[in-house]
């Protein structure tokens, strides 16, 4: 397994590598947010371990830059500040796990082992279908660059939509997934809100992304549909 670590402080930059190295990792360092960007740019990594104090970009504009690159290994972030905003901070900007230093390497390991286990699965922290935009943690909706305003559970079924393109998704997966199991309201809650997105999402801007699929639900299009002009 190949391990990047982007940490500046030297001592525990060396203490990282060598006991990644012990466990049979094999260990590229970076000591600069900058140097972190272009070494996962240039090669291929199983996971990243990424502190977050780095001097110029901080490891949440390096979380950032990996994951608009495509970059989709494992990261785990590392810090010293404990503070509950930082963590929210990391894990929207796109890491995987966190830990406050300091910490058990034992505790390091096992975790970037479990990290390991996931894979690079894509896992943007901004959906994006075609031209429209849903950012989950500013609850920030976008098509084509202008902003769309949605009540909470509208913006609950795009996510859901925007979690699964092109797929044909019933009723009753979406009741469950969007309102929850035991959801005991009118069967055609879907239909109505269905009828709220595509007021919001398509009709100002001419498409025809929400797909009605006869007898087996609905389908959010990935590729851009214009509304038929009649």
């Amino acid at each position: 397994m190949r391990v990047l670590v982007v940490e500046d402080h030297e001592p525990m930059a060396e203490i990282l590598e060598r006991g990644l190295q012990e466990e049979g990792y094999a260990v590229d360092l970076a000591g600069t947010g900058e140097d972190g960007v272009w070494m996962a740019s240039e090669n291929e990594y199983d996971a990243v371990v990424l502190d977050v104090m780095l001097p110029g970009a901080d490891g949440f504009e390096v979380c950032r830059r990996l994951r608009e690159a495509g970059r989709w290994w494992p990261v785990l972030m590392l810090t010293a500040r404990d503070a509950v905003g930082d963590r929210v901070r990391g894990l929207d900007a796109g890491a995987d796990d966190y830990l406050i230093k300091p910490f058990s390497f034992n505790e390091l390991l096992a975790r970037l082992r479990a990290l390991v286990r996931r894979g690079a699965a894509e896992r943007p922290p901004v959906l994006r279908v075609s031209d429209l935009t849903l950012d989950p943690a500013t609850h920030i909706v976008e098509r084509g660059g202008s902003r769309v305003n949605l009540t909470a559970k509208e913006f609950a079924l795009l996510e859901y939509f925007m979690r699964h393109p092109d797929e044909v998704l019933s009723r009753t997966r979406l009741i469950e997934h969007v309102w929850d199991f035991a959801f005991e309201g009118d069967s055609n809650v879907v239909d109505v809100y269905i009828r709220y997105l595509r007021k919001k999402v398509d009709r100002p801007f001419a498409r025809n992304s929400i797909e009605t699929v006869r007898g087996s639900g609905y389908r959010l299009r990935a590729e851009v549909i214009d509304a038929d002009p009649t």
